[in-house]
């Protein structure tokens, strides 16, 4: 396809900007997508406000944005699984294919994979795209382009209920109620698992969670979360903890709350990457720590558990914006960070 389309694009601290750019051209193996919604990741917001995220340092003009959802408008000779008008969502990493981590089915772990708006691949803030096709997953009819979207955080909670062996008969505790501790939240409910209690701070994000589907929300500015946990499973405590804050004390708390052998994954980054926990109460208790990166073999499952209705996407989306209304959108995520669950951006509407 021929022509210009519209990118919006980082051009400083703070500050963003628009470009022309030639519509990108697709590969053998690629799909052109008209993108109609991407979402609005902490990590965007993070770079946009900072500037950089551990040793990943944007170098501006730099397009955000890692959460796309749109439709198939050309394809590469070689692409057999998708056609024209197909709406889909995108994985956003593109990876080797040959390292051991790939071969042996982990490729998020790939040490050369190439991450839609992660410094010095750009994003996807435009109108059109061009990626893998294999890396390209159909939306059912009743599964929206914004919803295809939101399917990349929705991944990362499955990842995490599945790497913490989530399962019928569990209760299991989600330290966070924002984007991923929401979706995590819902992974969990989806699998089965019998009782899902949220620890936030912020009171709009824990009646949120109770909106979609938690069973008992706790306030830890005002109430004492171990005696809360203790209350609510008999004194056994929980037989899992999704950290998903980056905080030291919900980490701590997520010690102190299990019960022996159970199990914490951690998915929150640190501010400064370190934290001191009590370690000796993790050994006495023979906790197993796991942790997670992104996530693996996972849009399948998800879209379908959006499809079936057991995970309802739509619901934590607080605030929408057009293209042209980045800067906006940008600023008033950042500073309203108590009011809002989900910030997306609509590129243009779905037919």
């Amino acid at each position: 396809m021929e022509g210009k389309m519209k990118v919006a694009v980082m051009l400083g601290i703070g500050k963003m900007g628009f470009e022309e750019r030639d519509i990108p051209k697709v590969k053998d193996n690629e799909a052109l997508i008209k993108l109609e919604y991407i979402g609005v990741c902490g990590s965007d917001l993070h770079y946009y406000e900072t500037g950089a995220i551990g040793d990943y340092v944007v170098n501006p003009p730099f397009v955000l944005g890692h959460e796309p959802g749109g439709i198939v408008v050309e394809i590469g000779k070689n692409v057999k699984n998708l056609k024209i008008g197909d709406r889909v969502a995108l994985e956003p990493g593109k990876t080797c294919g040959h390292c051991e981590f790939c071969k042996s089915g982990k490729y998020n772990l790939c040490p050369e994979v190439q991450f839609f708006a992660t410094p010095p691949v750009d994003g996807v803030f435009q109108e059109y795209v061009a990626h893998e096709a294999d890396l390209c997953f159909k939306l059912p009819e009743n599964v929206s382009t914004m919803e295809g979207a939101l399917i990349e955080p929705l991944a990362v909670g499955f990842h995490a209920a599945i790497q913490g062996n989530a399962k019928i008969g569990q209760t299991a505790v989600v330290m966070g109620a924002g984007c991923i501790g929401l979706v995590t939240m819902m992974s969990l409910k989806a699998m089965g698992v019998s009782k899902v209690y949220v620890v936030d701070l912020m009171e709009k994000r824990l009646k949120k969670a109770l909106e979609l589907g938690a069973d008992r929300v706790i306030n830890g500015s005002n109430s004492n979360v171990a005696e809360e946990i203790g209350k609510l499973t008999g004194k056994k405590g929980c037989d899992l903890v999704i950290e998903t804050t980056g905080s030291e004390i919900a980490a701590s708390q997520a010690i102190d709350i299990t019960k022996k052998g159970a199990t914490i994954v951690f998915v929150g980054y640190s501010k400064n990457g370190e934290m001191t926990l009590p370690m000796s109460i993790a050994i006495n208790k023979e906790l197993t720590f796991k942790t997670v990166f992104r996530y693996r073999h996972i849009y399948p499952l998800a879209i379908n558990a959006v499809s079936t209705g057991r995970v309802n996407l739509k619901g934590i989306v607080t605030n929408t914006y057009n293209l042209d209304e980045i800067q906006e959108a940008m600023d008033y995520s950042i500073s309203n960070k108590a009011d809002i669950v989900k910030t997306v951006i609509r590129v243009s509407e779905e037919k």
